[in-house]
């Protein structure tokens, strides 16, 4: 008995050994009208076996691309579209910049930092005095995500100050928000933990 592991490693395993085989039996055949045609017959019953790729756009081209791969590039047909090349398929994407960025404390993060300049910035009045409790609380969430053992609201409301030169401060009669489970109390996420 011959196990799939002993047999020839498959190109597209999501094909089978089936479509391999029949595309090894068409680059045998010698007269080029006969390997077209059955070129464009195991293309046929690629686009069968994935009926949801016809959603996709350029859905042919890629059946033709994938028979070329199988192929390893060596089926000489006449195929309707460009195929892509191998050395298209195997060149490494070009490496991302990584958005670097110089934040005061980076276990706040730098979108706190940005909404921290617009505060400081804001007028005063009620609207102003809820987004420094909601910031203020989000801080403390994001300490305790950061490093539990230095969460502390005395530095949470000192790191407010900061951030805003003094502009924002927090009543002394403020009541930080438990997050002892990791959530605010209100969310969805700390109901659903009580529930069970």
């Amino acid at each position: 008995m011959t196990y799939n592991t002993q047999r020839e490693k498959l190109v597209l395993p999501e094909y089978g050994r089936t479509i391999q085989e029949m595309v090894d039996i068409c680059m045998s055949i010698e007269d080029r009208a006969q390997r077209q045609q059955c070129a464009e017959s195991i293309v046929a019953i690629m686009a069968t076996m994935n009926p949801n790729a016809k959603q996709q756009p350029d859905y042919e081209r890629k059946l033709w691309d994938q028979l070329a791969i199988i192929s390893g590039y060596q089926l000489d047909i006449d195929y309707p579209f460009e195929v892509v090349k191998a050395e298209e398929i195997a060149a490494r994407p070009r490496p991302l910049r990584y958005p670097m960025q110089r934040i005061r404390y980076r276990h706040y993060g730098h979108l706190t930092e940005a909404f921290m300049k617009e505060l400081k910035d804001m007028p005063e009045g009620e609207n102003r005095e809820r987004l420094t409790s909601m910031m203020a609380n989000f801080m403390k969430r994001s300490l305790y995500n950061w490093n539990r053992d230095a969460m502390d609201e005395r530095k949470v409301a000192g790191d407010l100050e900061r951030y805003t030169d003094g502009q924002a401060t927090l009543p002394e009669n403020f009541h930080f928000a438990s997050v002892s489970n990791g959530h605010l109390p209100g969310s969805n996420a700390s109901k659903k933990k009580r529930r069970r």
